[in-house]
């Protein structure tokens, strides 16, 4: 039954967040705008855009991820369905999880997939793109998590998308740091195994607990 609601839930959201393409070209078009505008505020050398270059991409890759999370909750608490969600058999931190996997699928996996336009943009060493790609992969999963924590917890707010912002930005920075590292320490010829663990070692930490904090979050705002 856990697997049967998990899926459910996730084909519901993927389907939901197609329709709403919108949705996903702005956050596609905030990527690629903000990107191209640092070559005019840093300057146009190469050597200065390429060592800019991971912490500029993974930088509006979170911010990107931020646009798109006060969806992840808002208009299912609007029009009651959370409400039933959290009354279902099936234990509401599963359907978290499916909503948060299913953020990741329609708005992390297009970033990670135009990720390499940009690096392309910003001069970044094609023997990099590996690191950066994998590095996205497997933080991004953790942005989404996190996440729907701080969408939980700003449902109902006035200004929800400000609040999500102020709570959940705090907790991305290790993302953001192991993110960027791990690209650095390949371009100078060290091991990127520590900065992969690291990574792991947070979305291991995120997998269990955001879903059910997020969960506590929903009761509170729906009872």
């Amino acid at each position: 039954m856990i697997a049967a609601a998990f899926l459910a839930m996730l084909k519901r959201d993927v389907r939901l967040a197609l329709r709403q393409s919108t949705d996903l070209g702005m956050i596609l078009g905030f990527f690629v705008i903000a990107a191209s505008l640092f070559p005019f505020g840093v300057g146009p050398n190469p050597e200065t855009l390429a060592r800019l270059a991971p912490g500029i991409i993974w930088v509006l890759a979170l911010l990107a991820v931020m646009l798109s999370l006060d969806r992840l909750f808002q208009s299912d608490w609007e029009d009651g369905s959370l409400e039933q969600m959290a009354l279902a058999p099936a234990p509401l931190s599963v359907i978290v999880l499916a909503k948060a996997t299913a953020h990741w699928l329609t708005a992390c996996l297009p970033l990670i997939a135009v990720a390499p336009v940009i690096a392309v943009m910003l001069n970044l060493p094609a023997e990099a793109y590996g690191v950066l790609l994998a590095g996205l992969a497997l933080g991004t999963p953790t942005l989404s998590l996190i996440g729907a924590v701080g969408a939980a917890l700003a449902l109902g707010a006035r200004k929800a998308g400000l609040l999500i912002a102020v709570l959940v930005l705090p907790l991305y920075i290790p993302v953001l740091i192991f993110g960027v590292t791990a690209v650095d320490a390949h371009l100078t010829q060290i091991s990127v195994s520590a900065h992969f663990l690291y990574l792991g070692a947070l979305l291991a930490a995120a997998a269990p607990l955001c879903p059910w904090a997020a969960a506590a979050a929903i009761r509170h705002s729906v009872g």
